[in-house]
Order: C-alpha cells, then sequence, then structure tokens
C-alpha cells in the first residue's frame, strides 16, 4: 500500500500492512523451543514449557501492540528509555539479585528482570536518534564520536562488572555495526581493533578465571575433559550423535541423562539437534535466516527521508543476528562458551520478551515504510 509520505495509517491499516509471514516464522520458532523444553522434561509441560509458551504469548501481545504504535513514538522515548534502563543496571550492580555466580538480575517477585537485555534496545534507540540528528561530516570526525561512544561505554562497563562478558560483547558489536552504518570511516575500526590487540595481554589480567578457562577451553577442549572442557565435549556428542535424522523426539540421550550442560538454555540447540539430527538443526539455520533476512529487508524497504527508522532496524536485526550466530557457534565449539541463549527457543523471560519488543519495534517502521518520521 502506497502512501503520501505525510499521510498517517489508521489502525486497521496499519494492522493489515504488518508481514504476517515474518509473524509466522517467529511463532514457528517459538513452538519448536517449546517443542524441546517439553521434551528436555522428559515429556513434561513443566518446568519449563508451559513457562516459556506462557511468556512468548506474553511477549507476542506486547509485539504486535508495539508494532501498532506510530514510529514517532520511539524516537520520542528513546533517551527517557536510555537513562531509564542505565539506572536499572546502576541498581542491578549496587542490590541486583545474584544467580549462578553472578548479578544481573533485579527481583520482582513474579519475574526476574535483566536489564542488560533492555539496553540491547535502549542503546540501539539512542544511537539511531543521535546519528540521524548529526551531519555525516561531524560523524567523521573524531570529535563527533565522542558523544556517542560514552553512551556505549558506560552501559558496557556495568554489564563487564556484574559480570558478563557475553553480553557487553554483544552490546559492543552491535553499536559498532551502527557506527559503521551511520559513516565511521573504515580505518578508525582497524585502528581500534589494533589497540585492542596490542593491550590483550594487560586486558587478560582483568579477565575472571572462570573467563580465561572459557578461552583456554576453546583453544583446547580435552585440556580439561572432566571441569572447563566437559560442556562443549558434550555439546558435540550430542550433535555427532543425532546423525543426520536424529534420535526421536523424547530419545535424546546426552540431555535426559543429564550429560548435556544447561539444555533448556544455552545448549538447546544441541538437544534438538540430537533428536532431530542436522536436518533439525538445519531447519532451526534456515528459519533464523529467513528471519534475519526480512529484517535487512525491512530497513531497505524504509522511507528514504526515514533514517532514524533505517538505523533502529538494522540495529535491532544485527542484535539477533548475533544471539544466532554466537548461540550456534559457540555450542559447535567455533567460539568460547560465553552464554549467550538463543533466542525464542532457549528458556528465558527477559530475553524473550526484549526479542518481541525488537520485532514490534522493526515492524511498525515496517508498516509505516512510505512516509517520513514526524519527529
Amino acid at each position: 500500500m502506497l502512501l503520501n509520505q505525510n499521510q498517517e495509517l489508521t489502525l486497521k491499516e496499519r494492522f493489515l500492512n504488518l508481514n504476517f509471514t515474518f509473524i509466522a516464522i517467529i511463532i514457528i520458532l517459538a513452538f519448536i523451543g517449546c517443542l524441546t523444553l517439553y521434551s528436555v522434561a522428559g515429556g513434561n509441560i513443566h518446568p519449563w514449557a508451559l513457562n516459556q509458551g506462557i511468556r512468548f504469548l506474553v511477549g507476542l501481545v506486547i509485539m504486535l501492540g508495539m508494532a501498532l504504535m506510530p514510529p514517532e513514538i520511539y524516537y520520542k522515548v528513546a533517551t527517557p528509555f536510555y537513562i531509564f534502563t542505565l539506572i536499572l543496571l546502576i541498581i542491578v550492580n549496587v542490590a541486583g539479585h545474584i544467580g549462578m555466580g553472578a548479578q544481573r538480575w533485579i527481583n520482582l517477585g513474579f519475574f526476574n528482570l535483566q536489564p542488560s537485555e533492555l539496553m540491547k534496545i535502549a542503546i540501539v534507540l539512542e544511537l539511531a536518534k543521535y546519528f540521524s540528528n548529526v551531519p555525516l561530516e561531524n560523524i567523521r570526525t573524531i570529535k563527533g564520536l565522542i558523544i556517542p561512544a560514552i553512551l556505549v561505554a558506560i552501559p558496557v562497563a556495568l554489564i563487564i562488572t556484574q559480570p558478563d562478558l557475553g553480553t557487553s560483547l554483544m552490546l559492543l558489536f552491535c553499536a559498532l555495526a551502527l557506527f559503521y552504518l551511520a559513516g565511521v570511516q573504515w580505518w578508525k575500526f582497524v585502528l581500534g581493533f589494533g589497540a585492542v590487540a596490542a593491550a590483550t595481554p594487560l586486558l587478560w589480567h582483568f579477565l575472571h578465571d572462570y573467563q580465561k578457562n572459557r578461552i583456554l577451553t576453546f583453544l583446547d577442549p580435552e585440556r580439561d575433559p572432566l571441569n572447563a572442557g566437559y560442556h562443549i565435549i558434550q555439546a558435540k556428542i550430542a550433535l555427532g550423535s543425532g546423525g543426520i535424522f536424529g534420535k526421536g523426539f523424547l530419545s535424546g540421550t546426552q540431555s535426559h541423562l543429564n550429560f548435556l550442560p544447561e539444555p533448556h538454555t544455552d545448549f538447546i540447540f544441541t538437544t534438538f539437534s540430537e533428536e532431530f539430527g542436522i536436518l533439525g538443526g538445519t531447519i532451526i539455520l534456515f528459519l533464523n535466516l529467513i528471519l534475519i533476512t526480512y529484517g535487512y529487508w525491512f530497513a531497505f524497504r524504509i522511507h528514504n527521508n526515514n533514517y532514524f527508522g533505517k538505523m533502529v532496524i538494522l540495529g535491532l536485526n544485527t542484535n539477533y543476528f548475533l544471539y544466532v550466530f554466537i548461540n550456534i557457534a559457540m555450542v559447535t565449539g567455533l567460539l568460547p562458551v560465553v552464554g549467550i541463549p538463543l533466542p525464542l527457543i532457549s528458556y528465558g523471560g527477559t530475553v524473550i520478551l526484549s526479542v518481541m519488543s525488537s520485532f514490534g519495534i522493526m515492524l511498525s517502521f515496517y508498516v509505516n515504510r512510505d512516509r517520513e518520521l514526524k519527529k
């Protein structure tokens, strides 16, 4: 539906302009997640599948609600939401809920909120707002990068101290992608990566022992097969034992006999692949590839004058891509284990709600793709 750039859509028109194929793929992936969680629990909807299903339905309602909102709302709330999320990160570091040796959550009684997941949305909105209001010639100067660099550095530093190296690196890489898309010259990235590489020996001393073990185990999983290397070795066994077609639903021995660590969260891809084989794992990869391709296609369909909308979609979609890429590379031994879940499939509360909210924001801009953003 082509519209005049100043014409606003009615609620009905917004609904009809939703991309229902995109939504259908999201629902299919979430169903696969609930099915796998049902299997991990030995054919029981408790304690994970039912909760995950409820959280997804809540997330679906949130996604549709956010998709039907005018995109101008996201421009207006970008800075307040960033500040609010930053305050939550500070609260976590001062009085957060401790779990599995990390202080990453705020206990709300009925739900453990992880502010770092909200920051992944907040940083994209805030950087997109900044870059959409700054001329390209300013972005290409060192002075023009000071403010966005500070906007990224503060939450990254707060998340690292929780400690959560995986999420902080995801936030950093997503921000760097937005810097590049905004027009920052490539040589500045080369210079930055070179400086980090030169400082690696110094940075090594600031890592926690478990983080050092993860890197050393990634380089040589067999160095400590019963401790640090146990997770990735068992994950590879699960992947290999599934073969092409898998062992069958509810028949995965690695997860059901508790050999596979965290089979319902970080290593759920290997759980599914053991039962449904390489074919099943390929289906998950293919569905995510379609979803990510749709996301980038949304960005190129946005009105040329809506630079903010293009940046938001590209940032949020890149964040989702990093989730999928890092998780699958991690459980297959291509990256160190960093504790990044597989979105829509892994069990979790804040992650699924933040991812669904991201999809809702992307759809909001896509629905209003043929008109300018009224700032």
